[in-house]
């Protein structure tokens, strides 16, 4: 991973470090209305959402991904760099669990 695109650093305003050790880094986002969380990377991780979201992701090359997890749900993410924003009506809150 590029340490210049650790989200907890590039992206601060949505992802607020809760845990780490030498197996995960855990993180809050919480995406306000409209919030964009800048260009950032992760290893591959586990996202549980704990609102619902709808969040246009920008990823390298121009393609772009819409990712919509409803409260509760859990998904898997390969690792990579994006950008995401909160195309959706309310702010969104989700755990994103990094493995190491």
């Amino acid at each position: 991973m590029n340490p210049s695109l650790d989200p907890a650093i590039v992206a601060g305003n949505v992802y607020k470090p809760i845990l780490e050790n030498n197996r995960v880094r855990v993180f809050e986002a919480h995406f306000a209305l409209g919030a964009t969380a800048k260009w950032h990377e992760h290893p591959d991780h586990v996202i549980r959402a704990l609102t619902d979201a709808n969040l246009h992701l920008s990823l390298h090359g121009g393609k772009t991904m819409d990712i919509t997890p409803r409260a509760g749900e859990t998904m898997w993410m390969e690792a990579g760099a994006h950008e995401a924003v909160n195309t959706g009506r309310e702010e969104a809150r989700l755990l994103v669990i990094e493995l190491k």
